[in-house]
């Protein structure tokens, strides 16, 4: 085997390297696998579910943000496919891959997971509320204040996700089984 090769497929944070590849595709499938056990769903999109965050979260304490920014994206464009909830391309993007896609900025706090988790979970939080002002709100509460109808609405199955998934990773370090795998 050469030499470049063997670089080539050695740094675990690369997308390059078929080890990585096949994490972000197994980690992405556990997530939306646990989306499906819902513990409570809201009217107009949003549930409250089995820690389907901590699989991303996850993943990007254990290879970095770029990975876990990559892999939320992929788990938003694959809840958008399997609940879709859109009114406009903007809010669509909003919703789903951005909104997602900052669960990986958790890989940023590596050292810190539960600090990371709250981070990653409260961007998803801002891209959620960003569009339940400016897109939902006028649809679904026309007679309230924007910002509070979407702090309320999207803090409502947030706020309960964010110590789910707080919990599940405070287990997993605990347990020495996040510690060994990162």
């Amino acid at each position: 085997m050469n030499k470049e090769y063997n670089n080539e497929f050695s740094d675990l944070s690369s997308f390059n390297n078929p080890k990585v590849l096949a994490e972000m595709a197994i980690f992405v499938a556990l997530a939306t696998a646990l989306s499906f056990i819902i513990v409570y769903t809201l009217p107009q999109g949003g549930s409250i579910t089995a820690a389907s965050m901590v699989p991303i979260v996850w993943l990007a304490l254990r290879r970095g943000a770029k990975i876990g920014i990559t892999s939320g994206v992929i788990y938003g464009i694959i809840q958008l496919i399997v609940l879709p909830y859109v009114i406009d391309p903007i809010q669509l993007l909003l919703d789903y891959p951005l909104a997602f896609g900052v669960l990986g900025l958790a890989g940023f706090f590596q050292k810190k997971p539960l600090f990371g988790a709250a981070v990653g979970i409260s961007g998803r939080f801002i891209m959620h509320f960003i569009a339940g002002i400016v897109y939902w709100a006028p649809v679904y509460a026309p007679n309230l204040n924007p910002f509070s109808y979407s702090a309320i609405y999207n803090g409502s199955y947030l706020l309960p996700e964010l110590v789910i998934s707080g919990f599940v990773l405070y287990l997993l370090q605990k347990s020495k089984v996040l510690r060994a795998y990162l």
